[in-house]
């Protein structure tokens, strides 16, 4: 099942966490430092929220996860056949999770089509971490792995 994600910048996570769990009714799925993220099955959302005072928008980016690379891969032609931009980060780390994905360019919000691979200690594999979450400046080929 895919599901949307919408990740929002959030002043206290604390905060956010209680009221998130109060309306839809369910603890996060996972807490690191700064982030949190729900599985919501009714509607079928993630919710992500990540601390940062700092931030002038509440929304940080949107995006769907699908369940798996070929529906990443699927998605990316879909796309592209229709003339939208992307920007492929393949498999990268962010958001505490292994992931592979793509971020369709031209819309006001980041929006990124990705599949979790695993579970991860670390927010991101890049340089400057602050930048998890955001397209990447290089793109790269998204082929089929054997």
């Amino acid at each position: 099942m895919s599901r949307l994600q919408l990740a929002l910048n959030v002043r206290d996570l604390d905060k956010a966490i209680d009221h998130y769990s109060r309306v839809f009714g369910v603890a996060p799925a996972k807490v690191r430092p700064g982030y949190a993220n729900f599985i919501v099955s009714d509607p079928p959302l993630k919710l992500v929220l990540m601390e940062d005072a700092a931030a002038t928008d509440s929304v940080n980016h949107l995006g769907i996860e699908v369940e798996d690379v070929d529906q990443v891969r699927a998605a990316h032609e879909r796309v592209t056949a229709v003339g939208l931009p992307t920007h492929v980060e393949g498999e990268t780390t962010c958001c505490f999770a292994v992931q592979d994905k793509f971020w369709i360019e031209g819309g006001e919000q980041p929006f990124e089509v990705y599949t979790v691979l695993a579970d991860s200690e670390m927010r991101s594999s890049r340089v400057v971490e602050e930048t998890c979450c955001t397209p990447i400046s290089q793109p790269i080929s998204l082929t089929k792995r054997s």
